[in-house]
């Protein structure tokens, strides 16, 4: 058969699957668009129901985070770069997580300061569970005390975010294989929010991608609208243009955890020195974990 022919004839075939796919996909585009958006005030409804701090949401499992630390100069040029890994643990009841340093630009730490860090932890955890034991009525309503607190606190953080913000919806797009509904946060003229965080939040202006489906932060990119001064304006000032953001996944199909977090910006410390940092944080390897009142830490299978 004519070489000519079949050279035509593969071009023509080539052609109409390219045609038939870009079709396939403008319909797919075209229905998702077509879809009615859902109604914001009842969708933000149902999202508030589920706002929890990661932290919180972190606590039953272990993880890897791989911080890496860029100082820059002036005109954005990468000084000096650090990385170290960490794994991080869920604490003993009452206790903060703790972390552990094993690797650093990309260098195993040594087994002799992993075993000082072992070392370490094991005195604080084995402390703590005697004072469990000791005192465990006492030890219960502090705890309880500070959860109530916390609790508090994230509730008042919670409602600055819809004091704050003028919320308005974008419409919806595709995250990571994830149907999302995306909103742009505007600080609004004259806010009075009532905790620290609501402040800082008037500093911002923010977009966010709510997963539709799970009603869960999916992505948040945040930019500093004007300077945002840290203790009271005297030691530290976060300037106009520093920009933060931030990725969740959902794990082990259940639970939508941290993913990537980062920030750019320059900030002055004092009167005389300017800092300009970049940074990630990746975390990864996530993995249940059950916490008894000893001091060993065991995976769930």
């Amino acid at each position: 058969m004519n070489s000519g022919f079949e050279a035509r004839r593969a071009r023509v075939c080539l052609w109409r699957t390219l045609v038939w796919g870009l079709a396939l996909v403008a319909v797919t585009v075209s229905s998702a668009q077509d879809r009615p958006l859902p109604d914001q005030e009842v969708f933000l409804a149902e999202v508030r129901t589920r706002l929890q701090t990661d932290s919180s949401l972190q606590s039953s499992y272990m993880y890897v985070e791989t911080r890496r630390e860029r100082k820059l100069e002036k005109h954005g040029r990468v000084r000096e770069q650090t990385e170290r890994v960490f794994e991080n643990y869920p604490g003993l009841p009452g206790e903060r997580r703790w972390e552990r340093l094993i690797e650093e630009d990309g260098m195993p730490v040594a087994a002799e300061t992993l075993e000082k860090q072992d070392h370490k932890r094991r005195e604080e955890a084995e402390a703590i569970a005697r004072k469990l034991v000791s005192q465990p009525a006492k030890e219960n309503a502090r705890q309880q005390r500070e959860w109530e607190k916390q609790r508090r606190e994230q509730q008042m953080a919670i409602d600055d975010i819809y004091r704050v913000f003028e919320i308005r919806m974008l419409g919806r797009e595709v995250i990571d294989g994830h149907d999302t509904i995306a909103f742009v946060l505007t600080p609004r003229p004259g806010a009075r929010p009532r905790t620290r965080e609501g402040s800082q939040m008037r500093k911002f202006a923010v977009r966010v991608w709510l997963s539709e489906s799970d009603h869960e932060l999916v992505k948040l990119d945040a930019e500093a609208i004007d300077t945002l001064s840290f203790g009271f304006g005297l030691l530290a000032r976060l300037h106009k243009g520093a920009k933060l953001s931030f990725i969740r996944r959902k794990v082990n199909g259940e639970v939508w955890l941290p993913a990537v977090a980062s920030y750019s910006g320059s900030a002055r410390v004092g009167v005389l020195v300017t800092l300009r940092r970049s940074a990630t944080s990746e975390y990864s390897g996530y993995r249940k974990f059950l916490v008894d009142t000893a001091t060993t830490y065991k995976p769930t299978q």
